[in-house]
């Protein structure tokens, strides 16, 4: 016993005798030290007593499309961990292909009596879906909140990063490094946040580099949100003299750096990429890739504070909150090729691929 004591003190930060109060339920220790404690018996893999065990309050849903893209697992610990907080079971939806659809997951959710639903990037976010399926949702006093994608049309709380001002940061840090051939890899266009970058990399491209919304609105390429849909949309960026490709998430922009390197082109000599996300890993990629780091935590924790808000009878204003990204820069990208020389430097480097591949020129 006194070897665990210790381990869970050290992992808590706190002392062997305060680690004693709280597993033997003695008075005397904060709230805050308290929950340090339990969260240090978690990490640490030792069962909580009986008596500290935390009485559910009910169950929550969240539904994500998919875990493949390392954001939403991301999103999912950070909810789950806000709802266990409050005394509430999470229980996660997930969509697969040919699997369960987002309403056949919400009907399975409600049917089980969740207090509440957090939606993550779901229908809501497709401008051409149809939103009566909230209206239904909101008719069966089921509350609910929605993360990523603002529609007017559904009277709930909305969470989203700015994805308008992520585009100005990756622009500005971009043309800041003397590129000025900078290409945008985005998803399909009906989806809100789709659209919002779009808008926010026209702007910025006009405002920060003088760049008409016409002309820069050339350098977008539609693709899906995978590894492989941003190695081929960066790849029609880079063959069009792109020296810059901005992606909208970080499983694209390393579909872009795959792009590049396909081509004997390097990142960030030849290209700069940068993604959006900062997922997981994303660090110690080659290269480290800058990025633009959604805010999670904040993000997330929001939502759950919204939706108890909503079980609790005093619901959050039927508003968007909107958080602020951050930069992160790292190794992904530097100074763009000096005017006139990058665009013949990269269509050569593409010919002498090619040419390696295919002695014959045919």
């Amino acid at each position: 016993m006194t070897a665990r004591l210790a381990d869970i003190a050290a992992q808590a930060g706190v002392s062997e005798a305060t680690v004693s109060r709280v597993l033997n339920g003695k008075p005397g220790v904060s709230a805050a030290t308290r929950q340090s404690v339990l969260a240090a018996l978690d990490l640490l893999g030792y069962e909580r007593p009986v008596r500290l065990r935390q009485r559910s309050a009910g169950l929550v849903g969240l539904i994500t499309p998919e875990l493949e893209n390392p954001i939403f697992p991301a999103f999912a610990q950070v909810i789950g961990q806000a709802l266990t907080r409050q005394g509430y079971t999470p229980v996660l939806a997930t969509q697969t292909p040919g699997g369960s659809t987002e309403d056949e997951l919400v009907e399975m959710l409600v049917e089980r009596g969740v207090a509440g639903i957090i939606f993550v990037s779901g229908l809501h976010a497709d401008s051409t879906a149809d939103v009566g399926r909230y209206d239904r949702l909101h008719g069966q006093g089921v509350p609910f909140v929605l993360i990523n994608g603002f529609s007017g049309k559904i009277k709930a709380p909305f969470v989203s990063p700015d994805d308008r001002g992520a585009m100005r940061l990756a622009v500005t840090h971009l043309a800041a490094l003397g590129h000025e051939r900078i290409g945008l890899a985005v998803g399909p266009k009906r989806f809100v946040p789709v659209q919002r970058k779009i808008e926010g990399f026209l702007r910025s491209m006009e405002e920060v580099l003088g760049i008409p919304a016409d002309e820069a609105a050339d350098r977008i390429q539609h693709s899906l949100f995978t590894l492989e849909g941003g190695q081929a949309a960066a790849s029609g960026l880079i063959d069009s003299g792109c020296t810059a490709v901005v992606c909208a998430s970080d499983m694209m922009a390393l579909g872009a750096v795959r792009a590049a390197r396909q081509r004997g082109l390097s990142v960030p000599g030849d290209v700069s990429v940068v993604g959006f996300d900062d997922s997981l890993l994303i660090a110690f990629t080659d290269p480290p890739l800058t990025t633009i780091r959604q805010p999670v935590t904040a993000m997330g924790q929001a939502a759950v504070r919204a939706l108890l808000e909503e079980v609790g009878g005093t619901p959050a204003p039927h508003s968007e909150f909107v958080f602020l990204p951050e930069l992160v820069v790292r190794g992904s990208t530097a100074s763009g090729p000096k005017a006139g020389a990058a665009v013949p430097a990269q269509q050569s480097a593409g010919r002498r691929t090619r040419d390696a591949r295919n002695p014959t020129g045919g």
